[in-house]
């Protein structure tokens, strides 16, 4: 069997995974959002923190609780990272610095997972199980449940209530996320992916050396890292470590918990707003942007430009050779198109090209199919933008789903969308203008300017993936990356929310003559220009100058 049918092959059977379970998982998550019932676990817990159940939010209340939730989530990280030393498990670990504290908490509060450490060696079990992997689970309920309301602001009329957030990320944490992570972690272990409680274990080498191999609850943290497109990895190497993924199998189900649950919030939303035709055309948008941009990386990386190249059959620097081209590159660009940032390859040795398409999944907003939750309302937005654009190409007022897009619904929309690129310029410039900033590079020229650009744009989209190359343990790098994943994060949460308010209010007006079927291939393909489009005229000049530049000289 040759490599290529293989990799065919490797796709097409992830393709059934995700088709598999697109239906059925949607469905259900459309049921946690739209139920009534509680359990008696989620009753106790309500009781337990004085939740009233019964009482919805407007949009303003539902974001204060949602910046609220994560500010705590911050500061008791935060804390637990300045005091391991002094905790169990932690096996003589000593305390995050200051700043290195507040990134770290930061990044899994965003549900970025940033890492500027060695996790193996810097902290203990303890920590990374009360600390990241708890933040794994609800950051990324966060993200579903802002999903699950701005979807009832289209589905309603003529109430400003959005739903309840603490009903909302309790659900999706202990009916979703926990169940479906309980069932990978279960597979992982099988095929051979580590989970002790014990600090490491000593081995002798082949020369005689004494060797510790470093172990820990690695199973359970990375189903749900996974899962909750988070993307932190137990071990420095991530992905590319075999206690973290252990065989191809292991590979493609990690590449499938990335994306079972963005691929499948399309069809919630269509349920929920009473017409699947509109899930499925966001759903295309998103898959036709996943395999573009995967047929695009593995071109690149199969390009065979010289002596070494062609004796391996494409560019194997700083790639597993039991993964291969192909899996790595599925896992490369799935890693990137949602806001997951786990690796199992080193991203700074792909080609030119094939690094560049990795960080264009991420400039386009990560909504291919983007972050659990994340991706669903990141592309609504962009769908608002097209009927609006559409609307003033006529001369008709722009209406989705029923809803008119006036200066409100715009003013939110334009918002939303400017956060990121002003996170990520704003950011790489400053940071390269101050003294010291260029001093961290490892690499001049264009790969250095590509290195920075990739560590700012993962941190604007919450994403945690990094080309490295620098000294990403620096004052500088720790403090500016958090700050850019804090305004990435929770800025354009509270624009969608209030977009959801607005949409809320509203009546729902009948379709005409001249409404713009915002379900059919025409649709599909105008959302997928502007997605282009935005991020072409936003970040062109910066690529120009860092990947496109390397890629041609």
């Amino acid at each position: 069997m040759t490599t290529t049918t293989a990799g065919l092959l490797q796709l097409a059977f992830y393709i059934c995974l995700i088709a598999a379970a697109h239906v059925p998982l949607g469905a259900y998550m459309a049921r946690i959002a739209q139920g009534e019932k509680h359990t008696r676990v989620e009753r106790l817990l309500y009781r337990f923190t004085g939740v009233d159940a019964g009482t919805e939010q407007n949009w303003r209340h539902y974001a204060r609780s949602v910046l609220g939730f994560s500010l705590a989530g911050l500061l008791l990280l935060y804390l637990l990272l300045r005091i391991q030393r002094w905790l169990p498990l932690t096996f003589g670990r000593e305390n995050f610095p200051a700043d290195g504290a507040f990134n770290t908490a930061v990044s899994f509060v965003t549900n970025t997972n940033w890492q500027w450490y060695s996790g193996e060696a810097a902290i203990g079990h303890l920590p990374q199980m009360l600390g990241l992997t708890v933040q794994n689970f609800v950051s990324g309920a966060v993200g579903i449940s802002v999903a699950f309301a701005l979807v009832r602001g289209f589905a309603r009329m003529g109430t400003d209530k959005l739903g309840n957030f603490w009903v909302d990320v309790t659900r999706v944490s202990l009916r979703l996320l926990l169940p479906l992570a309980i069932v990978v972690a279960t597979i992982f272990v099988c095929e051979g992916v580590i989970q002790s409680f014990a600090a490491g274990h000593q081995v002798t080498t082949l020369t005689g050396a004494q060797q510790d191999i470093p172990l820990g609850p690695i199973a359970s943290q990375e189903a749900i890292k996974q899962l909750g497109t988070n993307g932190g990895g137990f071990f420095n190497a991530n992905g590319a470590h075999p206690f973290e993924n252990a065989t191809a199998l292991t590979n493609i189900l990690a590449i499938w918990a990335m994306t079972v649950i963005p691929f499948s919030l399309p069809f919630t939303f269509g349920r929920m707003v009473r017409d699947r035709r509109q899930g499925f055309a966001i759903l295309a948008v998103m898959a036709t942007l996943q395999l573009a941009s995967f047929g695009l990386a593995v071109a690149a990386e199969l390009a065979h430009k010289g002596t070494a190249l062609m004796a391996a059959g494409g560019s194997m620097e700083g790639k597993e050779q039991r993964f291969g081209i192909w899996g790595t590159v599925l896992y490369g660009t799935t890693g990137t198109g949602t806001s997951t940032g786990a690796v199992n390859s080193m991203h700074d040795s792909w080609t030119a090209a094939g690094g560049g398409i990795l960080m264009l999944n991420m400039l386009l907003g990560e909504v291919s199919p983007g972050g659990v939750g994340t991706g669903l309302y990141g592309l609504l937005v962009i769908a608002l933008l097209t009927v609006f654009i559409s609307g003033l190409m006529v001369g008709r007022t722009p209406e989705y789903l029923g809803k008119r897009l006036g200066r409100a619904e715009m003013t939110s929309v334009a918002l939303y969308i400017l956060v990121m690129p002003m996170a990520m310029l704003f950011g790489a410039a400053i940071t390269l203008m101050l003294p010291g900033g260029q001093a961290t590079l490892q690499d001049a020229g264009p790969h250095g300017l590509s290195e920075i650009l990739y560590a700012y744009t993962s941190g604007a989209n919450n994403n945690g993936s990094a080309f490295a190359g620098f000294n990403a343990a620096s004052p500088l790098h720790t403090v500016g990356i958090g700050l850019a994943m804090l305004f990435g994060r929770f800025l354009p949460i509270v624009f969608a929310l209030k977009l959801a308010g607005s949409l809320a209010q509203q009546q729902r007006v009948p379709a005409t003559a001249g409404t713009l079927p915002t379900h059919g291939p025409l649709f599909i393909t105008l959302c997928l220009g502007i997605v282009l489009i935005v991020a072409a005229l936003t970040f062109f000049p910066a690529l120009a100058l860092g990947p496109i530049a390397e890629a041609l000289l």
